[in-house]
């Protein structure tokens, strides 16, 4: 029997198991795939969190491990001038304790470094029996096995996975996609066309087949049946990409290649987009250390692949093994068209083909991540629901386990035709200007009448538009450390999750250095 087992080796559940380790618990973490870290070495490496001082404990100790990595000469093996000008960047904001930059390739390390010292397992390549392979005795889980036949037998369980699949196969009520902003009476819930502003289409991007004929019908990625009543509910999930590590360094770039299984068809809204006044790189990219970037999505067609990942988050495992696949030849292939297709502009072609994915990233997929950015998938309702409200400071939870401080942030959902005819992209919300604010402990544990021994630190309850705010890899380890600490506190206690002593928590908390208060 294991104290403390963790679903999921992401920079939650790395989180989890070293706070359950520094508290004296067995622990086990359980990882489905073949790397630890999720996004945080999957790719992810320009750190999204808004205000840095918000963050403390496990998740600021990582980032300044991050920071002394790099204080070290050596660790930078190329020094090109554009390098040496972002060295100097990096140099000039010493003045803080961490460093929020960083290779994938470095995360994983430092990951594998803090585990190995704090004696956590990891087992690896172990996928949830999702349909039988969870055993309860009333609301508490005795047990997980495998598909393998695997099974492993706890105490307190936490879901560190960004599905959230052992919560569902435990039975604890979840949403997915967008709720109406009538549910919370939020304002930036739903169906949000007025909002879509940014990475959007050039106007009148015609979005048929053959051009002007409705007949013939639309265009790849085109939703028929969007975009629906403005403020109103569906089914739909913001759009997942990969995170690229790329280079321009001729000794470590891999060239972009066409993928099998590119079709043309699938970038002629990237052609029209062009035809109709683009003119920019429609990518963020930001470099990291040692000729290296973290590249991401920009603009009204780039490497989001809009619409496609509906049935992901409930998905069978080989339905998302096809969903994962269809966004690799996607990105592959929208890359590759931005490097070499004719109908791209020159200069964005010269640009483009000066860059590839790195010889020594993600060596086991040929420079690729294996991590597909899943930004949003399940999330737990429970009792208490973080909303736009808390973000905004309108309502303030009076049971802090951490704080969150990025914009609301949606990506785009889908595409649809406007009324007048032409392409538009929906779903993208970014409103900030609000100061860190409180995660509530009731936000990551389950009505204790339907499990009463697991933690949700990742598909926490939180509806759709406070979740783009609070679903950054900085916070998901500040969440894991907390749940970690709740899950120790609930076994010495021999109580259900919900049952601790908020005061006893906190004292723990900011014992360990966690944030929990802005000032």
């Amino acid at each position: 029997m294991t104290d403390i087992i963790i679903y999921g080796g992401t920079s939650s559940g790395v989180s989890a198991g070293i706070q359950a380790a520094r508290m004296n618990k067995s622990v086990l973490i359980i990882e489905p795939g073949q790397r630890i870290g999720g996004l945080t070495t999957g790719g992810l490496g320009q750190t999204d969190i808004g205000n840095k001082a918000a963050i403390g404990g496990i998740s600021r100790e990582f980032y300044q491990r991050i920071k002394r990595y790099y204080d070290n000469p050596s660790n930078w093996n190329v020094l090109n001038p554009e390098e040496v000008k972002f060295r100097e960047q990096r140099q000039i904001l010493s003045g803080e304790d961490a460093m929020w930059t960083f290779e994938p390739s470095v995360a994983l390390r430092i990951f594998h470094d803090m585990l190995d010292e704090a004696h956590v397992s990891v087992v690896y390549g172990e996928r949830l029996n999702r349909a039988s392979g969870v055993k309860m005795d009333g609301t508490r889980i005795l047990s997980i096995t495998m598909e393998s036949g695997k099974t492993f037998c706890g105490n307190v369980f936490i879901d560190a996975t960004y599905e959230g699949d052992l919560m569902a196969a435990a039975g604890v009520r979840f949403h997915v996609g967008r709720e109406s902003a009538s549910v919370y009476g939020e304002t930036l819930n739903g169906v949000q066309t007025r909002m879509a502003k940014y990475h959007q289409f050039q106007s009148k991007v015609d979005p048929y087949i053959v051009r002007g004929s409705p007949t013939s019908g639309l265009l790849p990625g085109i939703d028929p049946d969007g975009p629906g009543q403005e403020g109103e509910g569906d089914f739909r999930v913001q759009a997942y990409c990969f995170r690229m590590c790329l280079t321009d360094h001729p000794q470590n770039r891999i060239p972009f290649h066409k993928p099998e299984g590119y079709k043309e068809m699938d970038y002629e809204l990237l052609f029209r987009n062009f035809e109709a006044g683009e003119t920019q790189v429609p990518w963020i990219n930001a470099f990291m250390p040692n000729c290296k970037t973290d590249t991401n999505n920009r603009l009204g067609f780039s490497t989001d692949f809009v619409g496609q990942n509906y049935r992901f988050p409930e998905g069978t495992y080989a339905e998302r093994e096809e969903i994962f696949r269809k966004h690799l030849v996607y990105q592959q292939g929208l890359m590759w068209t931005l490097a070499y297709h004719p109908r791209v502009l020159e200069p964005i072609r010269a640009e483009v083909s000066r860059w590839g994915v790195c010889q020594d990233e993600f060596t086991e997929n040929q420079g690729w991540p294996q991590q597909l950015y899943v930004r949003e998938a399940r999330r737990m309702v429970g009792d208490y629901v973080m909303t736009q409200h808390h973000c905004q400071g309108q309502i303030i939870a009076e049971d802090s386990i951490g704080l969150a401080a990025y914009t609301m942030d949606s990506h785009h959902v889908q595409r649809y035709v406007d009324a007048e005819g032409y392409v538009r992209n929906e779903g993208d919300v970014e409103v900030g200007g609000f100061s860190p604010y409180p995660i509530s402990l009731r936000s990551i544990v389950p009505r204790q009448k339907e499990c009463g021994n697991l933690l949700v630190p990742v598909c926490l309850s939180a509806s759709h538009i406070s979740f783009g705010s609070i679903r950054m890899e900085p916070v998901f380890m500040v969440l894991g450390q907390s749940s970690a600490t709740i899950a120790s506190m609930a076994i010495d206690k021999n109580s259900p999750v919900q049952g601790i002593e908020y005061s006893k928590l906190k004292d723990r908390m900011y014992t360990d250095g966690q944030k929990l208060v802005w000032e």
